[in-house]
């Protein structure tokens, strides 16, 4: 007999709670325990043949997802990691929006369903608000705060700041790990996207994790 630990309890009844949440919004969701069930889950939810793309997220990478995309070989996959130039990284971002599925993670989820991306580009959540017919979240359990005001402070004063770091931006985050609500022209928050809400056609689907996955 499987026994869950307190901490998969707790993940397993949050998860059911803003699974709820989000099809109140006409959002699909699913919970998966582990990365592994999270990349079944996401394969069986793309018919082969599909175009697909997907923006910078290291959930789904360090995840194992986009390598197995890649390793099915069942889809036509518009990745930017292959491009040569930044101009070849450009044309796959304009290509992105004609996908039939695009995969994201969210910088921060509210236990109502709101979901919230911070972009600097702006490829990103212009993907996900228009676009590719399909979109799904990939997101860690780690990224659910408790309302709106308190995912968007974790956007903006968690993974913003680790983001820079990670992309050698010259920032004051980058120096000492605090949003300062900076203009600088390097800043990574130019663009603040919030899914509150879908029309009832399906577009968005969310796959939570029962893992610490990404910032």
């Amino acid at each position: 007999m499987f026994f869950m630990t307190p901490i998969e309890k707790r993940n397993e009844l949050l998860a059911g709670k803003v699974i709820k949440s989000l099809h109140t919004r006409h959002i699909e969701g699913y919970y998966c325990a582990s990365s592994a069930d999270a990349i079944r889950q996401v394969l069986s939810l793309i018919p082969q043949g599909s175009s697909i793309s997907w923006g910078g997220s290291m959930t789904i990478r360090d995840m194992g997802l986009t390598d197995a995309l890649h390793k099915t070989g069942s889809y036509t996959l518009f990745d930017r990691d292959l491009a040569q130039s930044p101009e070849e990284a450009q044309a796959i971002y304009r290509q992105a929006f004609s996908a039939d599925f695009y995969i994201s993670s969210a910088n921060a989820m509210s236990e109502q369903g709101d979901i919230v991306n911070v972009d600097g580009n702006g490829n990103r959540v212009a993907a996900i608000a228009w676009g590719p017919k399909k979109v799904i979240f990939v997101v860690g359990i780690n990224k659910i705060a408790k309302d709106l005001d308190a995912a968007i402070k974790r956007a903006r004063g968690t993974a913003a700041p680790i983001n820079t770091v990670r992309l050698n931006r010259d920032t004051p985050c980058t120096l000492d790990g605090v949003c300062h609500d900076c203009h600088s022209a390097n800043s990574i928050c130019n663009q603040i996207h919030i899914v509150r809400n879908s029309y009832d056609n399906g577009r968005f689907c969310v796959v939570l994790v029962g893992e610490e996955l990404g910032y």
